[in-house]
Protein backbone atom coordinates (compact mmCIF):
# COMPACT_ATOMS: atom_id res chain seq x y z
CA UNK A 1 0.00 0.00 0.00
CA UNK A 2 1.46 3.26 -1.45
CA UNK A 3 0.57 6.81 -0.13
CA UNK A 4 0.57 9.78 -2.42
CA UNK A 5 0.97 13.46 -1.75
CA UNK A 6 -0.74 16.01 -3.56
CA UNK A 7 1.91 16.59 -6.16
CA UNK A 8 2.15 12.75 -7.08
CA UNK A 9 -1.73 12.60 -7.30
CA UNK A 10 -1.64 15.52 -9.67
CA UNK A 11 1.09 14.03 -12.04
CA UNK A 12 -1.46 11.18 -12.22
CA UNK A 13 -4.28 12.43 -12.74
CA UNK A 14 -3.58 15.28 -14.62
CA UNK A 15 -5.98 17.48 -12.53
CA UNK A 16 -5.17 20.73 -10.50
CA UNK A 17 -5.11 21.08 -7.36
CA UNK A 18 -8.32 22.97 -7.34
CA UNK A 19 -10.31 20.69 -9.25
CA UNK A 20 -8.88 17.32 -7.54
CA UNK A 21 -10.53 18.95 -4.02
CA UNK A 22 -13.95 20.35 -6.21
CA UNK A 23 -13.92 16.61 -6.91
CA UNK A 24 -13.92 15.43 -3.74
CA UNK A 25 -15.82 17.83 -2.00
CA UNK A 26 -18.77 16.57 -5.01
CA UNK A 27 -17.93 12.50 -3.90
CA UNK A 28 -16.56 12.10 -7.51
CA UNK A 29 -12.58 11.55 -5.98
CA UNK A 30 -11.11 9.80 -3.27
CA UNK A 31 -10.60 11.40 0.03
CA UNK A 32 -7.35 12.45 1.25
CA UNK A 33 -6.20 10.51 4.52
CA UNK A 34 -5.06 12.30 7.16
CA UNK A 35 -0.90 11.94 8.09
CA UNK A 36 -0.47 14.51 10.25
CA UNK A 37 -1.61 17.78 11.85
CA UNK A 38 -0.94 19.67 8.91
CA UNK A 39 -0.66 16.97 5.92
CA UNK A 40 -2.63 13.85 3.83
CA UNK A 41 -2.27 11.80 1.59
CA UNK A 42 -4.30 9.34 -0.92
CA UNK A 43 -3.97 5.74 -1.25
CA UNK A 44 -2.54 4.96 -4.23
CA UNK A 45 -5.16 2.15 -5.35
CA UNK A 46 -8.00 4.58 -4.72
CA UNK A 47 -6.60 7.25 -7.48
CA UNK A 48 -5.83 4.42 -10.06
CA UNK A 49 -8.96 2.51 -9.05
CA UNK A 50 -10.46 6.66 -9.57
CA UNK A 51 -8.71 6.66 -13.48
CA UNK A 52 -9.62 3.06 -14.46
CA UNK A 53 -12.73 3.90 -13.91
CA UNK A 54 -12.57 7.15 -15.70
CA UNK A 55 -11.15 5.00 -18.40
CA UNK A 56 -14.41 2.43 -18.32
CA UNK A 57 -16.69 5.10 -18.54
CA UNK A 58 -15.10 6.56 -21.79
CA UNK A 59 -14.87 3.12 -23.19
CA UNK A 60 -18.81 2.31 -22.73
CA UNK A 61 -21.96 3.13 -24.68
CA UNK A 62 -22.85 6.89 -23.66
CA UNK A 63 -26.09 8.03 -23.48
CA UNK A 64 -27.16 11.68 -22.55
CA UNK A 65 -26.50 11.42 -18.58
CA UNK A 66 -23.54 9.04 -19.15
CA UNK A 67 -21.90 11.74 -20.84
CA UNK A 68 -22.81 14.54 -18.34
CA UNK A 69 -21.61 12.49 -15.63
CA UNK A 70 -18.60 11.89 -16.95
CA UNK A 71 -17.89 15.43 -17.82
CA UNK A 72 -18.22 16.15 -14.02
CA UNK A 73 -15.30 13.86 -13.61
CA UNK A 74 -13.11 15.23 -16.36
CA UNK A 75 -13.62 12.68 -19.12
CA UNK A 76 -14.58 13.53 -22.53
CA UNK A 77 -17.73 12.50 -24.19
Amino acid sequence: MRIMRLRSVMGMTGLARSTIYKYIAKGIFPAPIPLGARAVGWLESEVEGWIRNCAAQRAAPQNKSTATEARQVGVSA
